[in-house]
C-alpha cells in the first residue's frame, strides 16, 4: 500500500527508481575516521549515475535516515563538491544546531569533540557549505545559552530564517510554507534536514508541530528543489510503545520521496503542456 493518495501517485511505481543502499559503514571510537567515512561514502553515492537513465542523467538524490543529527556535514560536503557549491539548509528542528563548539568548554578539549550534533551547521557554514541568507529553520523552541541572545547573533551571522514553533498558531500550516518558500525560493539547491525531536529521542522538547502539521508543511514543500534530505534523531529505545516516533518518522520519508517525484513528474508535464500548447484546467 503505496499510492499517496494527496498527490495521486506511487513513488516506488513512477519513473524514478527509488533504492536502499543500505548502511554506511562507520567507526563508533573515532568520531574524525567517521566523518571521513561518510563524507566518502554521500559523495560516492550522490555522484553515480542514476538508474535507467538517458540523455543528460540527472543527480542521485540521497535521503538519510538516522540517527545522530551530524549526518548532515558529510551530507553537505558532499552536495557541496557535486552540485559545484553552497546549497541552501531548511532545518526542521527544535534546536538551532548552529552553535559555536567554544561555548561548550570543557578540561578535556579536542578537535573531534568539535563536531557533534549541536555545530555541524556552524562547521558547515564557516566551510562556505551553506548559502547564507537563503536558508530557514522551523519549529525552534529551544532554550539558549548564557544570559544573552548571543546564540542568536551566531545564528544571524550564518544567515537563517528562524521560525519557532510558536508561529504556527498565529500563521498557520500555510503561512509557514509560504515563508519557507519565500526565504528559500523554488530553483535554489536545498537540504532538508529534519530533527525528529519528538519523544523517541535523546533530546525531545515539549511544545512542538504535531505529526499531522508537519507533515502538511513538508507535503507543501513540494515545489522546492531538494537535493538531499535526512531525518534523524530517532532513537527506538526512547520510543512508545506504539512507536510513534519511528511511524512519524517513515511517514516522513514517505512524503520526501512522493515530493520528489511529483515535483519531477509535473516538471516534465509542465514541459510536454508548454510545448503542445495545452492548458491544465483547474
Amino acid at each position: 500500500m503505496a499510492f499517496n493518495h494527496r498527490r495521486g501517485l506511487n513513488p516506488y511505481l513512477s519513473p524514478y527508481t527509488i533504492l536502499d543502499c543500505g548502511d554506511i559503514p562507520v567507526s563508533p571510537f573515532d568520531n574524525a575516521l567517521a566523518l571521513r567515512q561518510m563524507s566518502e561514502a554521500f559523495l560516492e553515492l550522490g555522484s553515480r549515475s542514476p538508474a535507467r537513465a538517458q540523455g543528460k542523467p540527472p543527480k542521485p538524490k540521497l535521503l538519510t535516515l538516522g540517527g545522530d543529527h551530524s549526518v548532515a556535514l558529510p551530507a553537505l560536503r558532499a552536495l557541496n563538491k557535486i552540485h559545484g557549491g553552497p546549497v541552501a539548509v531548511l532545518h526542521f528542528d527544535a534546536h538551532l544546531d548552529t552553535w559555536n563548539p567554544a561555548k561548550y568548554t570543557s578540561a578535556w578539549e579536542s578537535a573531534q569533540s568539535n563536531y557533534n550534533h549541536g555545530s555541524m551547521f556552524w562547521i558547515a557554514s564557516n566551510e562556505g557549505l551553506i548559502l547564507n541568507g537563503s536558508s530557514a529553520h522551523a519549529g525552534l523552541r529551544t532554550r539558549l545559552t548564557g544570559q544573552s541572545w548571543a546564540d542568536y547573533v551566531d545564528d544571524d551571522r550564518q544567515g537563517f530564517l528562524r521560525i519557532s514553533s510558536d508561529d504556527i498558531d498565529d500563521m498557520g500550516t500555510g503561512g509557514i510554507i509560504d515563508a519557507i518558500i519565500g526565504r528559500i525560493g523554488l530553483e535554489t539547491p536545498t537540504y532538508l534536514s529534519i530533527d525528529i525531536d519528538c519523544p523517541g529521542t535523546g533530546t525531545p522538547e515539549p511544545g512542538g508541530w504535531t505529526s499531522r502539521e508537519l507533515i502538511r508543511i513538508i507535503r507543501g514543500l513540494e515545489d522546492l528543489n531538494v537535493v538531499g534530505a535526512d531525518i534523524v534523531e530517532v532513537a527506538p529505545a526512547y520510543d512508545g510503545t506504539g512507536e510513534q516516533t519511528a511511524l512519524t518518522a517513515a511517514q516522513l520519508g514517505f512524503e520526501i520521496m512522493t515530493n520528489w517525484v511529483g515535483r519531477a513528474m509535473g516538471r516534465i508535464e509542465s514541459g510536454i503542456k508548454s510545448k503542445t500548447g495545452n492548458k491544465e484546467e483547474l
